[in-house]
């Protein structure tokens, strides 16, 4: 799928296109943790497909800008594979409406434009959530402290919220982020081999894996859960 610079001029001017320190400059601020390695990484796993100069540079249009947008937010506040990724983008352009990968009540991200950001004034209004709750769960560590947020911390303020009905509080769940990060240290351990080599690429596919296996625990996790909550109603 790959498509030479010549073919891309019937869709986007040449003066229109950015290389790869231009795409960076535009998508850091929102993702820090990009680099030359990355891009090139979700273009050897198709997800990507810039136009080529005849001298094989790189070249991306603003619909491959939106593109790796949508891709990266779906991988850090998502935590969605690349598989699943790719999956719901090909059939995105094959102009069907596929669900949102692990349907919930949140809308996906847009391919138009960045996630939403939402003041703390703006955050607690669309949550239904009162200062104090979002204070205690920053003080639990169950959300960061800043002044803009994005569609991940409203979700998780959301569920706070109604957990917070059946009278379960942000300081109940300190050991949610105890074990959170004891299985980030176990999935860390799992990959070091491939984060600790020096090159780019073998630290991009080392954080993808981490993410697929992170996708694995949730698996385990929920149907922990469910068991324990079948022997109680049982």
């Amino acid at each position: 799928m790959s498509t030479s610079l010549a073919r891309m001029q019937g869709s986007a001017a040449p003066a229109s296109l950015l290389n790869i320190g231009q795409v960076l400059a535009k998508l850091k601020p929102e993702f820090p943790d990009l680099s030359p390695s990355k891009l090139r990484f979700l273009e050897e796993q198709r997800l990507v497909f810039p136009a080529r100069t005849e001298s094989g540079y790189r070249k991306f249009s603003s619909r491959d800008l939106d593109r790796l947008r949508l891709i990266l937010t779906m991988q850090r506040d998502h935590y969605l594979p690349l598989k699943v990724i790719r999956t719901y983008l090909a059939d995105l352009e094959a102009g069907k409406n596929p669900a949102w990968p692990g349907a919930t009540a949140q809308a996906p991200p847009s391919m138009l434009g960045t996630e939403r950001r939402y003041t703390r004034e703006e955050l607690l209004r669309e949550a239904g959530a009162p200062v104090t709750l979002l204070d205690e769960a920053v003080s639990a560590s169950i959300l960061p402290p800043g002044e803009v947020y994005g569609d991940e911390s409203l979700g998780v303020l959301r569920a706070l919220t109604e957990l917070r009905r059946v009278g379960i509080e942000p300081r109940h769940l300190r050991g949610f982020r105890a074990a959170a990060e004891r299985e980030a240290a176990l999935l860390e351990s799992a990959v070091l081999p491939a984060i600790k080599r020096r090159d780019g690429a073998s630290r991009a596919r080392g954080a993808e894996l981490a993410l697929e296996l992170a996708a694995q625990l949730d698996v385990v996790r929920a149907s922990l859960i469910r068991g324990s909550l079948d022997r109680l109603g049982s």
